[in-house]
């Protein structure tokens, strides 16, 4: 199946839906790090929800999200771009005992926090912040646009190490337009039917044909989707004046320039002595808005 995302909606209703499907943009996610297959399964959970996220809130822009926890696993992180571009990483404590394959996402994660940061191309980054109390990231997710949209939203997010797949349901703000009050309640009820196998291995046609073959659904054009690094030259260097003009001095002294690489796709940095004391010396300032 080819890697995209299909978007839905249900005539004369306030409902809207979307299906993800990734194949290729998940392998190429996993070829670049050896990750036990628990931890790719739920990188590929992470890959299907950016997927549906950025698509859902139509932003101009970059949108991460992330999983900080504190277990086995202390961060995962996915992000997509309006252009269809995917990439993620997971980053697996050492010392810590990974739970079997089938664990659940709390064993995991542990108590901790998911972080999506809404970062368009003109104006402030955003952060909306849940903690990770759910059973699965789909619930978290689902948490987090009750508190943060205030819409009622269903998510179903599944991978098994080459394909992740997923199923959103959004209910807009009722108006003149829904003609049908009790739509959401049943489109999400056959919904909840839907199993992993169904989300992994059906056509997206053949999937919404089999859950809502008595609704009418009017289905747009697909999004192809791919694995892309948003990494560059200036978004290093801003990761790198993070960290304060004394630590990075600390680094020259020791080592008279800074190496670095992108930990997505692997591309290296050089920066110069001379190139650390430029941006130290002209930093851009910015920072998001913590909600």
């Amino acid at each position: 199946m080819p890697d995209q995302i299909q978007r839905f909606l249900f005539d004369d209703t306030n409902v809207r839906g979307e299906i993800v499907s990734l194949e290729s943009a998940y392998a190429e996610v996993l070829e670049r790090h050896a990750y036990p297959a628990v931890v790719s399964q739920l990188l590929g959970e992470m890959l299907a929800a950016v997927a549906l996220l950025t698509e859902t809130v139509k932003l101009d822009g970059t949108l991460s999200l992330e999983v900080r926890g504190r277990g086995a696993l202390s961060l995962l992180m996915a992000e997509s771009n309006p252009g269809g571009e995917l990439r993620a990483i997971a980053r697996v404590d050492d010392e810590a005992p990974l739970p079997a394959e089938g664990a659940s996402f709390r064993s995991l994660v542990g108590d901790g926090q998911i972080v999506i940061t809404l970062d368009p191309r003109e104006g402030n980054r955003y952060q909306g912040i849940v903690a990770t109390d759910g059973d699965d990231l789909a619930a978290c997710l689902e948490e987090y646009f009750a508190r943060s949209e205030q819409l009622a939203t269903r998510l179903w997010l599944a991978a098994d190490g080459e394909r992740a797949g997923g199923l959103l349901l959004q209910q807009l703000p009722d108006d003149a337009s829904n003609q049908d009050a009790d739509a959401w309640d049943r489109v999400v009820h056959l919904a909840s039917t839907v199993s992993d196998d169904e989300l992994l291995n059906l056509s997206q046609r053949d999937l919404l044909y089999r859950l809502y073959h008595e609704e009418t659904a009017r289905v747009f054009d697909p999004k192809p989707l791919r694995f892309g690094c948003t990494c560059s030259r200036e978004r290093i260097a801003q990761a790198l004046l993070s960290l304060g003009a004394d630590e990075l001095r600390d680094i020259l002294r020791e080592q008279q320039a800074v190496d670095t690489q992108c930990h997505f796709c692997h591309t290296r940095y050089h920066f110069s002595a001379a190139d650390i004391e430029s941006l130290i010396d002209s930093p851009e300032a910015g920072s998001p808005t913590v909600h």
